[in-house]
């Protein structure tokens, strides 16, 4: 009767440590008999369609075959392990070891993080990685770093983005009047569309597609592809080609996770991060030129207001001052190097 006992416990238990490996719970560093040596999670919240997460599946390939299968990386998309929020508070203690956000959301956390979102400051995707390949982007990764996290030197695309409304189409500033926009939980978006006179409210994008469905917003804004890929075209009905921000992810690790990797399966996955980023911005760029007519044919109707006026309104309103005595004068001067005057 005792070895009964003893024997079952000792089952259970060992039943049990194998579901915890198998499913990537526990301590970042997991061993695997016979298997990886190191299991880490990475979360994000964009749909298992979508570039990013088609590249992740591809780079955790390769992550795993260039290790000789030590570093197993298991995807989590579309917020299965929490909204934004929760998922930055998982980062960080260890609950996840990998996560990308959009630099406008950690910067709740890194405040110069949102500085790639400064309203419509770039004209086009050159401007773009010409600064956060460049001194900008350095400037952002030296911040994250100081907050605790570790982060990848390439940051991902998520594109220019779009206004989409229920009731009508945005032709200039005069338009975002009293309009009701869920923005991300971001102090930037909330201060932009305030500047327009608008009404935002930030809400997690877990909750978009129902705040949109329910009409507690009239519209929102996103880049074409998650447009798409989270099919807010049924739930809106005009797109506005306003490229008022530019949106990265930036690619983060708890340091503690990261740190127990030896030196050479970090310099494996930093690799493939990293190349994967650049591929995912080719496809991401490709991917968003040709949905319009794609989204066109599933009911959004189009327009592309003159970007001027916009501008114009946040300079008199005093956005760009604002924010440049919010972010400093190094990192404003950073901006301006590769965008041009804005305040």
């Amino acid at each position: 009767m005792v070895f009964s006992t003893r024997f079952s416990r000792r089952t259970l238990l060992k039943a049990s440590a194998a579901t915890a490996v198998l499913g990537g719970i526990g301590a970042p560093h997991v061993a695997r008999a016979q298997s990886a040596q190191f299991t880490y999670k990475y979360a994000n919240n964009l749909p298992d369609s979508h570039p990013l997460n088609v590249r992740a599946k591809e780079m955790a390939a390769a992550i795993k075959a260039e290790t000789g299968g030590k570093f197993d990386l298991q995807i989590f998309p579309n917020n299965q392990l929490g909204s934004d929020t929760d998922m930055l508070s998982q980062i960080r203690s260890g609950g996840v070891e990998f996560f990308t956000l959009s630099g406008l959301i950690l910067s709740t956390l890194v405040p110069a993080a949102s500085i790639n979102g400064i309203g419509f400051a770039f004209p086009d995707y050159d401007t773009v990685w010409k600064a956060m390949d460049g001194d900008l982007g350095g400037f952002v990764r030296g911040e994250i770093k100081k907050a605790g996290l570790e982060v990848m030197d390439k940051i991902w695309d998520n594109g220019f983005r779009q206004t989409t409304s229920s009731s009508k189409p945005i032709t200039g500033p005069d338009d975002f009047k009293g309009f009701k926009i869920r923005v991300p939980v971001s102090p930037l978006w909330t201060s932009m569309f305030k500047a327009f006179d608008a009404a935002p409210a930030s809400i997690n994008f877990a909750e978009v597609y129902s705040a949109l469905q329910t009409k507690i917003v009239e519209g929102q804004e996103n880049p074409l592809a998650i447009i798409s890929t989270a099919k807010l075209y049924e739930v809106q009905k005009y797109c506005s080609l306003t490229n008022h921000m530019w949106d990265g992810f930036w690619f983060l690790a708890n340091r503690r996770a990261w740190s127990a990797l030896p030196e050479d399966v970090r310099t494996v996955v930093a690799k493939n991060i990293n190349a994967a980023a650049v591929k995912e911005r080719e496809d991401t760029a490709k991917l968003n030129a040709n949905l319009q007519q794609e989204l066109a044919a599933k009911g959004l109707t189009f327009n592309q207001p003159a970007v001027a006026p916009f501008r114009d309104k946040l300079r008199a309103a005093g956005f760009y001052a604002e924010w440049k005595g919010k972010y400093g004068d190094q990192a404003w001067d950073l901006l301006e190097k590769a965008v041009g005057k804005l305040s």
